[in-house]
């Protein structure tokens, strides 16, 4: 069995195109473990995978639609001409077509080649020519009513002429597409246990970045009661696409209640938004991350205005990133429906924000008041409280499944330090 795998932008890399796809080709190799494979080549620009055993097809497939950088998929038919003459290969060429399309249901179709190899004397042009008049006229002689249409036909039968053996595929799968994992640094992500952050922390992980999770929350331990079953299950849920995932828990209703007692009702979530910057830039510092990445989508709520991202963003020393911050709610939860987080996100847990709610949040909270508030809460003692009660949890992909474990050290905050 062979599995052509186009990419998607990583042609365009120029001269650091070889680390791009070195990278890519590891990430196909983690998500293959377990599966028997003859060997992974790379006739001009796509890669090439071999199979040895056929009934692990599709698990390779559905595997293979997590690596980012992949554009499509394809399960071809491989024709050797090597050691052919034109003449020779091409009745194979039209034979192996057929077999392709035989089975297939359409109404309409066209031929596509792309002859990567120059070496082949035949053109695309002729080919797309000359194998489509052969698939028509066996089309005809089965009985099929099938037209050519070269603008939108409803099946493409696709001649690649490579370096190594011709490749004809009908039927392409729909990669992920992005860059590979691993190629653009570490970013650690404030996963809530809503829709947003889970769908900003794909759309990052989709330009090569790395992430880790550190989570903040409130209430029981049981489903319902807090958010963690929910943090976990969108780790595992997103831990595939990069391999490996850290988890950092935060319990955070006791920090709350300090900010409570000391502060102004207005102004509680963005105390709680701040504090929460401060713990998660302290674990992103000790992981080396280049920013933080969070769900905020401009307008969203009260919190989200452009003034109290503002202030609330000002105490980050490391860049913020916010890749939903020009969607609404209905483009996110497309998107996470897509990725598989829409479910876990939409069950019931008890989110720490809502705790002690204010009815009338501030909606253009000056930095300096912040500020001010933060000094009767004392921020910094709450910052370190917050260090010494996290716990962290360990994700990993491997053999198609995600395994988790505890870590048997609690980060402290001398491990957390400003460094």
């Amino acid at each position: 069995m062979h599995i052509v795998v186009h990419y998607h932008e990583l042609w365009l890399k120029l001269g650091n195109r070889l680390f791009f796809l070195h990278q890519l080709r590891r990430a196909m190799r983690r998500a293959l473990e377990g599966i028997s494979v003859a060997r992974i080549t790379q006739p001009g620009d796509r890669y090439l995978i071999e199979l040895e055993n056929p009934d692990q097809l599709q698990t390779a497939l559905r595997r293979l639609q997590l690596v980012f950088g992949i554009s499509h998929l394809a399960v071809a038919r491989p024709v050797d001409w090597s050691h052919k003459s034109s003449e020779a290969v091409f009745p194979q060429i039209c034979e192996t077509a057929w077999d392709e399309i035989r089975t297939e249901s359409f109404s309409t179709f066209a031929v596509r080649a792309k002859r990567s190899d120059k070496r082949f004397p035949h053109n695309s042009m002729l080919l797309e020519r000359q194998v489509g008049g052969v698939l028509f006229d066996k089309l005809e002689a089965a009985g099929r009513v099938a037209k050519v249409d070269l603008r939108n036909p409803e099946l493409t039968c696709r001649i690649e002429v490579t370096r190594g053996p011709i490749l004809i595929y009908a039927r392409r799968i729909a990669g992920p597409g992005g860059l590979p994992t691993n190629t653009a640094g570490r970013l650690t992500c404030l996963l809530s246990g809503g829709f947003d952050s889970a769908v900003a922390a794909y759309k990052m992980m989709k330009r090569g970045a790395h992430l880790s999770f550190v989570h903040f929350w409130g209430g029981g331990a049981e489903p319902g009661e807090s958010s963690i079953h929910v943090a976990r299950r969108l780790v595992d849920k997103l831990a595939p696409w990069q391999g490996t995932a850290k988890l950092y828990l935060v319990p955070f209703e006791p920090l709350q209640r300090q900010i409570v007692a000391y502060t102004d009702e207005a102004f509680r979530t963005l105390l709680y938004r701040r504090l929460m910057l401060r713990i998660a830039e302290r674990i992103a510092l000790r992981e080396k991350s280049k920013g933080l990445v969070t769900g905020d989508s401009l307008g969203q709520v009260a919190s989200q205005t452009l003034g109290n991202l503002q202030s609330v963003g000002s105490i980050a020393r490391l860049p913020l990133y916010r890749p939903l911050i020009g969607d609404d709610k209905l483009e996110i939860q497309d998107l996470a429906t897509k990725i598989g987080t829409y479910e876990i996100s939409a069950e019931r847990f008890h989110a720490c924000c809502v705790i002690f709610q204010p009815k009338s949040p501030a909606l253009f909270a000056a930095i300096e008041q912040l500020d001010r508030a933060e000094e009767r809460c004392d921020a910094p003692a709450l910052v370190e409280r917050g260090l010494q009660s996290i716990s962290l949890e360990r994700f990993h992909y491997t053999l198609g499944t995600v395994e988790r474990a505890v870590a048997r050290h609690r980060p402290t905050t001398q491990h957390l330090s400003k460094g």
